[in-house]
């Protein structure tokens, strides 16, 4: 008969919005043992799985921490209260938690205190949609007395309402979920929550045998971090709201963000965060809420491993309206799972981009094809060997499906070339980073040469600003002096003369450098100064640095907003990212750019 031998939960920490999907292992009739499923759709020897999720409420009310949202709290900060903050910010679990977060948490009161002056009512927009109240002053303010919620549609399982189903003592079990997965809500906020799983006779519908259980820590709610505001570079000292529609103007703006892939998302890797906010279905969430509330026309994403682009991130986004284009990285280094390899993913708005043509770049290809033309059979394995990083670029061609406004020559189709890629190289071989952008620029050079097209080159370079390769991307050369160009071992940099191309590119966010305004040199201050470029888009505990970039054809088009840096103030204290709040250790880059008018020819 079947029976269930274990059921467990990959993590015991619930998060409001993170889809709980309990582990499963199943003694068939015939004693092999399995993980699908068996639903009453589909009965096995007349038997099949029924499943029923419960809140526990009891009458003690739990509040839980802000910062730490897996510790009870043990005080609340009331000036949160007095700027209308949502209430689950204003809790902590310490006097130590509270100082520690000050100045992130003072920030926060600033910006509401300031949106409140505006407004009166923008808590919500600028708090993000995490941990937002239904306006009372209580905790779980979503609970009424009876218990009752709205109709909840959680994993398969038709709308319906939590019912009540037990009473034990102070204690209440509430229904509220019947399929194998169940999401957290706001109303289970600071309760357990209770998986049951019965082997069914499909003949009496009645269970068979023990039902499996198991109970979850308290739910907590998802983190939030302050989001972050588009600042106008063009002079006029006005900050934009993300939630801006721009569909009906000329201008476009283009996200660029190294995700972590999940694989790289290690405990090992980052022991500073906690192993719940590293978890998959925590990150994708937030991953997915921050994506999507930039509201970029064109997404590049990198680290984007193969499975997780075609079950999670094509589906989902196109929900938002994007389309998708996807380059995996090849598989001579790698020999893992082909789903858990990354690649480069690019999404576009389709109300306002078509897809015209795709390029794929493997610089493995590029690589077979350096050492059969320059260096000799003794020397090609040890040169492959250095060379293949499977690294690959995606360059999209689009056709823009909004007009310029100011353009001369409106009756021409706009084009526009976005390049994504992901120089995955150890930092000490700078001459192979160096390479695949050389070889990436003179590709991008050939499509340049056959179209009038504007261009976006982003990405995860690993290369820091000042290098040869942020050198060679920004200046068009590298110097035949700089000390990067000392490593080459191959003698594939030399002539240094060689290392050039004819493309205008320039730093997007250089452009904070070139703005006037109080709020355009407040981000000036989160520059470097003899770079032009952001003090960090990388910040773990070992590392903070900036390696990712937005570069653009400044002949073409213009920078008109970039979303806000962030400084180190923002982050956790002693930390690093991934965070609960941030589930990359690298951050977004945004850029809106407008086309310059062309003359007629």
């Amino acid at each position: 008969m079947l029976s269930v031998v274990r059921v467990h939960l990959p993590s015991d920490i619930p998060i409001v919005g993170c889809e709980l999907t309990p582990y499963l292992l199943l003694r068939r009739p015939d004693k092999s043992v399995s993980t699908d499923d068996v639903p009453e759709s589909a009965p096995l020897d007349g038997h099949f799985l029924r499943y029923k999720w419960y809140r526990i409420q009891s009458d003690k009310k739990v509040a839980v921490c802000s910062v730490h949202p897996s510790e009870q709290a043990t005080l609340q900060c009331l000036g949160c209260l007095k700027v209308k903050l949502p209430v689950a910010r204003s809790y902590h679990c310490s006097p130590k938690c509270f100082s520690g977060a000050w100045q992130h948490h003072r920030m926060l009161h600033e910006r509401a205190a300031s949106a409140l002056n505006e407004n009166g009512n923008e808590d919500e927009e600028l708090l993000g949609r995490f941990n937002s109240s239904s306006g009372s002053g209580n905790f779980n303010v979503g609970l009424s007395s009876s218990g009752s919620s709205n109709n909840l549609a959680n994993g398969s399982t038709p709308l319906y309402p939590a019912s009540v189903t037990q009473r034990n003592g102070g204690e209440v079990l509430y229904e509220v979920g019947r399929s194998k997965t169940y999401t957290p809500t706001a109303e289970d906020i600071g309760h357990v929550l209770k998986f049951e799983c019965a082997v069914v006779d499909a003949g009496t519908k009645l269970p068979v045998g023990s039902v499996s259980t198991v109970l979850t820590s308290r739910v907590i709610p998802a983190p939030s971090p302050s989001p972050r505001r588009f600042i106008p570079v063009s002079g006029a000292d006005v900050v934009a709201h993300l939630d801006v529609d721009v569909s009906s103007t000329g201008t476009f703006s283009v996200l660029s963000y190294n995700i972590l892939s999940d694989v790289s998302a290690t405990s090992e890797a980052y022991s500073y965060c906690p192993s719940w906010a590293l978890s998959w279905p925590y990150r994708r969430q937030n991953l997915l809420r921050e994506i999507v509330g930039y509201r970029a026309d064109i997404v590049c994403l990198q680290e984007v491993q193969n499975g997780h682009f075609e079950e999670f991130f094509v589906p989902e986004l196109e929900k938002h309206g994007y389309l998708a284009l996807y380059k995996r990285k090849t598989t001579e280094v790698y020999g893992g799972d082909i789903n858990t390899i990354d690649g480069c993913a690019t999404f576009f708005r389709r109300d306002r981009f078509a897809h015209v043509k795709k390029y794929e770049v493997e610089f493995n290809k590029a690589a077979q094809s350096l050492t059969e033309a320059l260096l000799p059979n003794a020397q090609k394995k040890n040169a492959l060997t250095r060379l293949v990083k499977d690294n690959v670029a995606l360059i999209a061609v689009l056709e823009a499906k909004f007009s310029n406004q100011v353009g001369d020559n409106p009756g021409k189709r706009q084009l526009l070339c976005v390049a994504n890629t992901h120089v995955n190289v150890h930092h000490d071989l700078k001459d192979v980073k160096l390479w695949e952008v050389h070889t990436l620029l003179k590709g991008l050079e050939k499509i340049a040469a056959s179209a009038d097209i504007p261009m976006i080159v982003c990405g995860d370079f690993n290369s820091v600003p000042a290098s040869s390769t942020h050198s060679l991307l920004a200046m068009g050369k590298v110097d035949p002096l700089h000390p990067d160009l000392s490593m080459d071992p191959l003698g594939i940099l030399r002539p240094a003369s060689k290392l050039i191309h004819q493309l205008p590119l320039v730093s997007a966010y250089s452009a904070f450098a070139r703005g006037i305004g109080p709020v355009v040199e407040q981000q000036r201050r989160r520059m470097d100064p003899t770079t032009n470029e952001p003090l960090f888009t990388n910040c773990t505990r070992d590392f903070i640095g900036t390696l990712d970039y937005i570069f653009y054809t400044a002949d073409t088009l213009t920078v008109e907003s970039l979303l806000e840096l962030l400084d180190e103030d923002s982050l956790r204290k002693d930390t690093g990212l991934p965070s609960p709040e941030w589930s990359s250790d690298h951050v977004a880059l945004l850029a809106e750019f407008c086309c310059k008018p062309r003359a007629r020819r």
